[in-house]
């Protein structure tokens, strides 16, 4: 039977049979790829180039421009039709844009996300994409692992799941001989290890002839673009409505052209309508994770990224995540002498001789963990130790249920004298070294003082054998015990760090492991984590009902001896609490579990195909550093969000006011389709990149958790900006009001209408950024110079070029009105300056009123 790890990043064991397992050669398997192509279905997510066109034609802010440019050719406006249906070509190209960059951003990380297969080529194992399997190829199947494609076993014995195929939840036996030898792509290995040849691929496989739905599942919204979704229908028939009514209040009441009636309501239409709402939402999600997978952190779903920033408990395993899950020898105790640590400069004689021992006692060549620490410790130290070639052993008695120790013999000289190095478990090794009932009670002793620190003892005893034959056991040698060497897995150097991180952002570290509680505790104790010392056990855990295990779950940090089943119960009785639970897993009982976390976390170098599926995001690197700095990063997109949609509120209400003021005080049309145009193609780019690409607040991770089902279209999130926006629109159409007092013409009055609504574009953008604590991280986000140079260079071509400024119904710039527009700049800057010193008085007089009352 094959023995294969189940994950990546493992070295995989090679196959039994050289000559069955040999596999493609390379070049072969590329001829094939070539000629037959890739092992994948035809994604129908792709969107033709024409077919985005159209959809972004359909949307109503196009629609609008349309009716607005075919409105002006009635009229017989031509320059002003030609410029608002020109800008719809325009506006395609942005979004054209848009969805190009967001698109690369997510093909990268269905790449990054696509299922691998081991496989063997040029007689090794080696873990290629899925969609690289070709014919011929054999996989190398182990439990957890989604089979690639249509297969034939050539060797082993597999439990296969094939529900995706049959409904039958009941997994199938397939073995050579058993007249089940074919198993199919898509279905998961359950049990037992195998190797595969492939038959079909793709399309030809089982699963692409009973149809492509399977594998083009699109993903469900998330709960925010769900939220945008209603809240912009709910805008469009408040927009249409309104448009409505300003039309009639037009032709009715103030005895405008049905036609210019029309064009006003149109406009309107176009002011109210936060068209870059859905923008927002699409853009930072799919940018955000692809930020993120530069940091390790895969995303699978887009509605995980919306939880990061609610997490309050990170349940996370011990092995691999907080530690290095690479085992070292840490201590090191001679017989009857104190610990020293491994990493000593100079070795007592008696140490030396401990670690020369236990290195021979080490086969050279095994996967064991301990044993690789051995080999790699005296590789380091191979000088100081006078260690150099392993010698050859000549017999060996190996563990065994009876002795848990092990024994290597060496020959020594010519003579027939043998040199014997044994290691195990220290109750083993001390009992081989018949000693004395008070001394083997002191050796004890010494080896629990390691293990009481966490650490994986082993005994180490050496003796010598001259007589002709060899015992049956190594029972009947004369050992001296050597001492006693520590094994740990340490913990990753970033870890501390980031527990005290999480610590600061109000997230809670449950440790969840199946290793010794000591180990646990002591693991904890050196990454910091809170109540490191209150230890519940699996055992424990089985004798307590929901109520009593919620309590005790409040002040424990560790949870050891954890069955995978105990961690879904953890995980529900966490969530009972109100708790929004992040977890971690890596096997295929793990699934369950990170399938009712609110964000399942799989491990993508150890974790197996099964749990990487169940889960949200996948560890590219399996380390904790990496799960908090994907939280910083999904508060840092939250927040974003958060502002960009407050900015789009607050940018829209004075648009709205200069749209509708005209219709309610007889003035002219003041705000024209094509003003909206030239200021929707400066907040389109503000908010899908100065936005996207602003860094975390210096406080993003010193404040708690945001509650799950709070959003950014809340009431009370977007009043602040309402209330800026209604600043802006005061001040505003005060300018406007001011000019059209003192008799100046329409034309007059829209520069500084212009001007002004320009100023508060790139205005409450600075405003925005400087309120998150990130006014001195300014040059790290260089799209807001960007923007301010873009809108310097439309404000030139609008104001200095007479052709551009007649086409947008402006005057030519005199001394009056650019007056009037620096002291309408001049008093947005006061308002939104003084605004939040305003909003801070109103805070802390309220808690002050109250406490007097």
């Amino acid at each position: 039977m094959v023995a294969t790890p189940a994950a990546e990043g493992r070295t995989p064991a090679a196959p039994p049979s050289a000559t069955s397992a040999a596999g493609l050669d390379s070049s072969e398997a590329r001829r094939r790829l070539a000629r037959e192509g890739p092992n994948a279905l035809p994604d129908t997510r792709e969107r033709s180039f024409w077919r985005l066109i159209v959809r972004v034609l359909l949307e109503p802010m196009f629609l609008l421009l349309l009716v607005a440019g075919g409105l002006y050719l009635l009229l017989g406006d031509r320059a002003e039709a030609a410029f608002l249906l020109g800008s719809v070509v325009v506006v395609i190209g942005i979004t054209l844009a848009q969805e190009r960059k967001t698109q690369r951003a997510l093909d990268a990380l269905r790449d990054m996300a696509a299922p691998r297969a081991l496989v063997m080529r040029d007689a090794k194992a080696q873990r290629i994409p899925a969609r690289e399997v070709v014919r011929g190829d054999l996989l190398v199947l182990g439990e957890g692992d989604r089979i690639a494609a249509d297969a034939v076993l050539r060797e082993g014995l597999l439990e296969v799941d094939e529900s995706l195929l049959t409904g039958e939840a009941v997994a199938v036996m397939h073995m050579p001989q058993n007249g089940r030898s074919r198993v199919y792509a898509g279905t998961v290995v359950t049990k037992g290890r195998a190797l595969a040849e492939v038959e079909a691929v793709g399309v030809n496989t089982a699963l692409g002839r009973i149809g492509l739905g399977l594998a083009c599942a699109r993903e469900m919204p998330s709960g925010l673009q769900r939220a945008s979704a209603r809240l912009v229908r709910v805008l469009a028939v408040v927009a249409v409505s309104l448009a409505v009514a300003v039309t009639l209040l037009n032709w009715l009441w103030d005895g405008v052209r049905l036609l210019d009636s029309v064009l006003a309501g149109v406009a309107f239409s176009m002011a109210i309508l936060p068209e870059e709402i859905p923008v927002i939402l699409t853009v930072f999600l799919a940018m955000g994770a692809w930020r993120m997978a530069r940091h390790k952190v895969l995303t699978r779903r887009m509605a995980a990224l919306e939880a990061l920033g609610a997490i309050t408990v990170l349940a996370v395993d011990k092995t691999g995540t907080l530690t290095q899950n690479r085992m070292r020898i840490m201590a090191l105790a001679a017989a009857g002498e104190a610990s020293v640590g491994a990493d000593a400069e100079t070795l007592s004689e008696r140490v030396a001789e401990l670690v020369h021992q236990l290195w021979l006692a080490t086969p050279s060549s095994s996967f064991d963990p301990m044993e690789q620490a051995v080999r790699d410790y005296v590789a380091q130290r191979a000088g100081a130790l006078g260690a150099s070639a392993m010698p050859a052993c000549v017999r060996e008695y190996p563990l065994s249920p009876d002795v848990l120790a092990m024994t290597r013999a060496f020959r020594r000289s010519a003579s027939g004298d043998f040199m014997l190095a044994c290691k195990g478990a220290p109750e083993a090794v001390v009992r081989l070294c018949d000693m004395q009932r008070s001394d083997a009670a002191l050796a004890l002793a010494q080896a629990e003082a390691l293990a009481a620190r966490g650490l994986r003892v082993l005994g180490v005893a050496a003796a010598s054998w001259s007589e002709p034959g060899w015992p049956e056991s190594q029972l009947h040698f004369a050992y001296r015990l050597l001492g006693f060497v520590g094994f740990g897995d340490p913990p990753r150097e970033d870890v501390p760090a980031a527990v005290d991180e999480c610590r600061q952002a109000g997230v809670r570290i449950l440790m969840l492991t199946g290793d010794h509680p000591v180990t646990a505790r002591v693991i904890a104790a050196e990454i910091g984590m809170t109540a490191a010392d209150q230890v519940l056990t699996g055992e424990q855990l089985d004798t307590f009902d929901d109520v009593t295990l919620q309590q005790r779950l409040r002040g424990v940090g560790v949870c050891a001896r954890l069955r995978p089943e105990q961690k879904l119960r953890l995980v529900h009785l966490l969530q009972r609490e109100g708790e929004v639970v992040a977890m971690t897993g890596d096997g295929v009982n793990d699934a369950p579990a990170l399938k009712a976390a609110d964000i399942g976390i799989a491990m993508g170098e150890r974790g197996v195909d099964v749990a990487r599926e169940a889960a949200a995001l996948v560890l590219l690197d399996d380390s904790f550093a990496s799960i908090v700095r994907a939280i910083r990063e999904g508060r840092r997109i939250y927040d974003n969000i958060t502002h960009a949609t407050a900015y789009v509120f607050a940018v829209h209400a004075p648009i709205i006011a200069v749209a509708l003021m005209p219709a309610l005080v007889h003035w002219p049309m003041l705000l024209l389709p094509a003003h909206i145009v030239v200021l929707e193609l400066v907040i389109d780019p503000a908010c899908s990149l100065v936005f996207e690409a602003e860094p975390a607040a210096e406080d993003v991770m010193r404040r708690p958790p945001r509650a799950l089902q709070e959003t950014p279209f809340s009431p009370m999130k977007l009043a602040l900006a309402l209330i800026q926006g209604a600043g802006l629109a005061v001040i505003v159409l005060g300018s406007c009001a001011g000019l059209f007092w003192y008799g100046y013409g329409v034309q007059e009055v829209r520069v500084v209408m212009f001007v002004g609504l320009l100023a508060c574009l790139f205005l409450l953008v600075l405003v925005r950024h400087q309120r998150t604590g990130r006014a001195r991280a300014t040059h790290g986000n260089r799209w807001i110079w960007g923007m301010l140079s873009a809108m310097l260079v439309l404000l030139g071509l609008v104001l200095g070029v007479p052709d551009v400024g007649r086409l947008l119904g402006l005057a030519a710039p005199n001394i009056v009105t650019m007056t009037t527009a620096l002291a309408t700049v001049l008093a947005i800057i006061v308002w939104l300056g003084l605004l939040p010193l305003l909003v801070r008085v109103v805070r802390r007089w309220r808690p002050a009123r109250r406490g007097t009352a």
